[in-house]
């Protein structure tokens, strides 16, 4: 089997050098990111900068050369190591255009659309973890995106979202073609994931499953395949700019 080691998106802290820093510790995948890629997107951005989250911060023209920059920057660094790291963008958008345009950039791998983002400001208008409360919209955005894509597609969504059936939105995505389904296995009120999801998911598709949270040592992370997962993602272990166990042993 396969798996992929995923460096995932968190709180604004995955930019080019934070995920260049990371690479000796064995990722297969790094990502920048959560970004909002759109007007709408953005505007909401501006309202979260009062909760003071600078990262949502930056502006629709500046947005693309800013992942080109980036995402160079890790490639450059993965060769210093010998490594053929893939890069991966997380995108905040109610327009599939954006994203489909990121997938151009030459050092990009995969985009990823983010079905996540929790943020009230975010989901009230429908984008992040709100897409998921829309399957049809959801299967025509991820849908054009995959078609027009020229990277490999990814969309990360958040498990237990109260009306959301994961199951469906599981199989919703995998007949658009997408490559990767990753998926946060929050369990509210546990500091833990919920592995039941991520078994269900698991049996119901055939499209790669990255398991993310709680992902903060061998154990967890072996815990996540045994589940089902094909891969998985770690964010809050590595906060530090360190990561304090061994990859090569999941």
């Amino acid at each position: 089997m396969v798996i992929i080691k995923v460096l995932a998106p968190m709180a604004g802290i995955t930019n080019g050098k934070f995920c260049s820093n990371l690479i000796p510790c064995g990722f297969d995948m790094v990502t920048l990111g959560g970004y909002n890629a759109d007007k709408a997107s953005i505007k909401a951005g501006k309202e979260i900068l009062s909760r003071g989250r600078p990262e949502f911060d930056i502006s629709l023209e500046n947005l693309f050369p800013q992942i080109e920059k980036e995402s160079h920057l890790i490639k450059t660094r993965a060769r210093e190591y010998d490594n053929e790291i893939k890069v991966s963008v997380n995108l905040r958008s109610l327009n599939p255009d954006p994203i489909i345009h990121i997938s151009q950039i030459s050092n990009v791998d995969v985009v990823e659309i983010n079905a996540h983002c929790r943020q009230k400001e975010l989901t009230t208008i429908g984008c992040g973890q709100g897409l998921l409360q829309d399957s049809e919209f959801l299967e025509d955005f991820t849908r054009e995106v995959v078609n027009k894509s020229e990277a490999q597609v990814s969309i990360k969504i958040r498990a237990n979202v109260d009306g959301v059936d994961e199951i469906e939105i599981a199989h919703i995505i995998q007949d658009t073609g997408c490559d990767f389904i990753h998926v946060d296995a929050m369990k509210p009120g546990f500091d833990e994931a919920d592995l039941d999801v991520i078994k269900k998911i698991s049996q119901s598709i055939d499209t790669f499953l990255i398991g993310n949270n709680s992902i903060k040592d061998v154990e967890s992370g072996k815990k996540m395949l045994e589940a089902g997962a094909n891969g998985i993602s770690i964010a809050r272990a590595a906060i530090t700019g360190k990561l304090r166990f061994d990859l090569s042993k999941i």
